[in-house]
């Protein structure tokens, strides 16, 4: 009788997990088929060209953007091409947004801050669609005593914190590290075998 009274009870026990777990992927399956129609319900899904001026005005005046960013955020939004193109010329308009102003402030702050070469920064306004003649102006942003003075600052404190015994690997890593940087490959070959005399 006891044991009957158990076997019960283990039975019960499991039939209440059973339908706990399938009341568990009910609700997952619900909220997945929710989040589908809909990937954040909180967001409007239009808007107004007021409200999408205003929205974007914000969003270039936090940090200087380029006409790629713009677009893609746009894009972003399940916006049409026309309305694309009509916001892109009120915020040229309006200051909102400056291709030079943006190449000049990247090749800045790219520099000083993550220490990166011309041939870094060259690359990666080129792929944010920058015309040449505003690449030019930006790179002329960084001085030539500035560019040398960070490129002499990168090398050493590299050369030295390679724990490398094997030369050709110490000078390997070394170039490596330097090119990813952007730095040009002249530059790095000469400075590396001055490294390689000098500091040994």
């Amino acid at each position: 009788m006891k044991e009957k009274k158990e076997n019960l009870l283990l039975f019960q026990q499991a039939k209440l997990k059973l339908i706990l777990f399938n009341s568990i992927i009910l609700l997952y399956v619900i909220v997945n088929i929710i989040l589908l129609t809909n990937p954040n319900p909180l967001m409007k899904d239009t808007f107004t060209i007021s409200e999408l001026k205003l929205k974007l005005e914000h969003f270039c005046a936090y940090q200087e953007r380029c006409h790629l960013d713009v677009v893609q955020k746009m894009r972003g939004m399940a916006i049409d091409s026309h309305t694309i193109d009509e916001i892109v010329v009120y915020l040229i308009q309006n200051q909102f947004l400056n291709e030079e102003r943006f190449a000049c402030s990247f090749a800045r702050g790219k520099h000083r801050i993550k220490h990166w070469g011309n041939v870094r920064i060259i690359n990666e306004l080129k792929a944010r669609n920058i015309s040449q003649t505003i690449i030019k102006i930006a790179l002329n942003e960084i001085s030539t005593e500035e560019y040398f003075t960070t490129f002499e600052s990168q090398s050493i404190r590299i050369w030295e914190n390679i724990t490398e015994k094997n030369e050709l690997k110490k000078r390997k890593k070394f170039c490596d590290y330097l090119l990813r940087k952007g730095f040009e490959s002249q530059l790095v070959c000469e400075k590396v075998k001055e490294l390689e005399k000098s500091i040994g």
